[in-house]
């Protein structure tokens, strides 16, 4: 029988999401079409003024996907460290990007799409944040909700 470590506290658990949201390079994005048609992708990512920047070609589905109704899932970790985070995105033209927030996606990712016009950003805001490792921590699971923190 394999051996569980115990259900992490709230505060933990919390540090572990804004450790993966600072530390990881990737996340699986999805999203749905107008036609409810599902979208599933991993792209690079910064965490950046407390959203998620990412950077996709605009003709993608997920950035495509992402104009009618703005909602998207993100996840981080690995099945047995799940981050689940629930956001409104928007679309940001390179140009219109702040310059600290692609400086930061530059320095920490290792490349610069500010200047491609094929490509946009992806600003996607948190609502909803939740956090678990094995079955002992579903409950207590949800982190965030409306946008604010709960710890």
């Amino acid at each position: 029988m394999t051996e569980r470590e115990p259900a992490r506290g709230p505060e933990q658990r919390k540090q572990d999401v804004l450790d993966h949201l600072e530390n990881d390079d990737d996340a699986w994005v999805a999203t749905a079409s107008a036609d409810g048609v599902p979208c599933l992708v991993p792209l690079s990512f910064v965490w950046d003024r407390g959203t998620l920047l990412l950077a996709t070609r605009r003709t993608n589905p997920t950035a495509v996907n992402l104009t009618p109704s703005g909602q998207a899932r993100v996840t981080l970790g690995h099945t047995r460290d799940v981050v689940l985070i629930e956001g409104t995105a928007e679309v940001v033209e390179g140009a219109e990007l702040p310059a600290e927030s692609g400086d930061a996606f530059t320095t920490k990712l290792h490349w610069d799409p500010r200047g491609r016009p094929a490509w946009v950003y992806l600003r996607i805001t948190p609502d909803t944040v939740k956090a678990w490792r094995e079955e002992n921590e579903l409950t207590g699971r949800e982190l965030m909700t409306e946008g604010n923190w709960l710890i």
